[in-house]
């Protein structure tokens, strides 16, 4: 298992334009290995957290890390770099529509330089594994519903084992049963070393699968009790 801290965030705080803040002095860490939630209602700053821990935007004030790496003065030629060592799955799925589900989630690999030979095997069945057929695998984007596009983009957020795994919502349009076998396969990537934290609103899950959960309210992170400053209350 991996040791050490992959994420940090020091009284990170953030706002769009002149708006109001949407997060307030959050800190925290996450602990190489780790599996973690991030729950709250809606509107409070789960997808901004997400965002700001994907490097996808700047926080307004407050000092982030990444693997180590203080992200403010790191290079911007060294961010590129950073990001690959992350998968992300948001909820607009960004997947490229000119490409059928099997492209794309090999993109990260050939991105990567691997060569279709030593990869369809994997990419197929992986999609397999998040319930698409082969006739699925083989459509556009715009061919698939929300769900079936859901399940490529989580799958394209996996196949390279990344080091950190964000998701947003990543069950919110598939049943029950495609849900937990997605989360089983979020769990088996864990025990292969991959930090996993995802973003939901399901009391359902937090249930069934026990890790410790990060809880946003209004704007501010409510630490779970076995987290380090918990006692503190809020970040």
């Amino acid at each position: 298992m991996a040791t050490g801290i992959v994420m940090q965030f020091d009284n990170v705080a953030m706002r769009y334009g002149d708006g109001p803040e949407i997060l307030h002095d959050v800190s925290f860490s996450i602990p190489a290995g780790s599996f973690r939630f991030i729950a709250g209602p809606s509107g409070a700053g789960k997808s901004t957290l997400l965002r700001l821990m994907s490097l996808a935007a700047p926080p307004s004030r407050g000092a982030v890390s990444l693997f180590g790496r203080d992200i403010a003065s790191a290079p911007r030629r060294s961010l590129p770099e950073l990001r690959r060592r992350i998968g992300v799955v948001f909820q607009d799925f960004r997947l490229i529509d000119h490409l059928s589900s099997i492209d794309n989630v090999a993109l990260p690999l050939r991105i990567a330089g691997l060569r279709d030979a030593e990869t369809m095997d994997h990419v197929e069945e992986l999609l397999r594994w998040v319930g698409l057929e082969d006739e699925q695998m083989r459509c556009r984007p715009s061919q698939l519903s929300g769900g079936e596009q859901q399940r490529v983009a989580i799958a394209r957020a996996v196949i390279s084992q990344p080091r950190l795994l964000l998701a947003d919502e990543p069950t919110g349009n598939v049943d029950d049963r495609i849900g937990w076998r997605l989360l089983r396969l979020f769990e088996e990537l864990n025990k292969l070393g991959t930090t996993i934290v995802i973003a939901t609103h399901s009391e359902a899950m937090l249930r069934r699968f026990p890790h410790p959960v990060l809880h946003l309210q209004d704007g501010q992170l409510l630490l779970p009790s076995d987290e380090p400053g918990a006692d503190a209350g809020h970040g």
